[in-house]
């Protein structure tokens, strides 16, 4: 007996100092007096905390960021309890202040019963990952951003607004809220690049977008360029004669700005066409035939001269 105890205690001093030599941390803890049994000398590198202050699990659950500390508790108790090996990530609490990324790793150890006898588990500090994955998710927010975005102007895209569209369309049917929707277009563009360039032309579309952005100022509108010198409003929960007053007043300040265009065949300055549409989306309704008319709508404005509106 003696020759075999001299035996195992050197093996365990191998294995403590094994344990006590790596970046994770290793600990236990008795199911039955929920007390550590043993935690690592590095916790206190980590965390600042020195393992003697680690006596209950109520140490470990107090030092546990607020918004982290109930759902990993109950997660962690009802696997334990289970008898199902597990980890969890979460925010601990530092000596001094701070907070620091930890993924637990956790076993369970049975009694022959089946019983749970203790637990042990490895303590990672994860901070650095976290941090990684931040970031990535707001570049992956900006990516997403961008690719609703016009390159130019700086207002939504088409893209944007076909997905927008398609929502609002659904609340309007569903909320029996009127919709409406305004498209409007530079007057003879084309002649402007002609005569100006399309560096010039750029700088007009980026004026343009930036004088309708000012009209439409609630939250839910939404500014986006249809393609090319076309732009588009949403307008939800608008009637027909607020979505016409908008549409006066969008021709009105493109106007007011004062934009040269010799080339223009019916204004010196530039000018605006507007088709506007107003729709309480039925069941049987379809979107794209509203988009339809609206843009038919459009187009009879430029036919009826150019510089007004068609709202019916």
């Amino acid at each position: 007996m003696v020759d075999i105890q001299n035996k195992l205690e050197p093996d365990s001093a191998v294995y403590k100092t094994l344990l006590e030599s790596t970046k994770a941390i290793p600990w236990k803890i008795d199911w039955g007096t929920m007390q550590f049994a043993y935690i690592g000398p590095q916790i206190e590198a980590l965390l600042g905390w020195t393992p003697a202050s680690w006596v209950t699990v109520g140490d470990w659950a107090s030092r546990m960021h607020p918004e982290d500390r109930e759902w990993v508790v109950n997660f962690c108790v009802a696997q334990s309890q289970a008898g199902v090996d597990h980890e969890a990530d979460y925010r601990a609490l530092t000596h001094d202040g701070r907070y620091v990324w930890i993924r637990d790793v956790v076993h369970v150890v049975r009694n022959a019963d089946g019983t749970v006898n203790s637990l042990i588990g490895f303590m990672f500090d994860i901070s650095e990952r976290k941090r990684t994955e931040h970031q990535l998710i707001t570049l992956q927010k900006e990516l997403e951003e961008l690719s609703f975005r016009d390159g130019l102007t700086g207002v939504a895209n088409r893209r944007r607004f076909d997905a927008l569209m398609e929502l609002e369309w659904s609340n309007a049917r569903r909320n029996r809220q009127p919709l409406s929707l305004i498209m409007l277009d530079i007057d003879y563009f084309k002649q402007y690049n002609d005569c100006y360039g399309h560096l010039e032309g750029d700088i007009c579309l980026k004026r343009v977008a930036r004088m309708l952005t000012s009209a439409a100022t609630r939250a839910r509108d939404l500014l986006a360029r249809f393609g090319g010198e076309e732009f588009v409003l949403v307008l939800p929960e608008t009637d027909e004669a607020a979505a016409r007053m908008l549409a006066e007043r969008c021709r009105e300040l493109i106007l007011g700005e004062q934009i040269p265009h010799e080339r223009s065949s019916i204004s010196p300055v530039l000018t605006i066409s507007l088709g506007v549409g107003t729709v309480i989306p039925g069941h049987d309704d379809e979107l794209l035939p509203f988009i339809d008319t609206v843009d038919k709508r459009l187009y009879e404005a430029k036919q009826r001269g150019r510089n007004c509106i068609v709202a019916r």
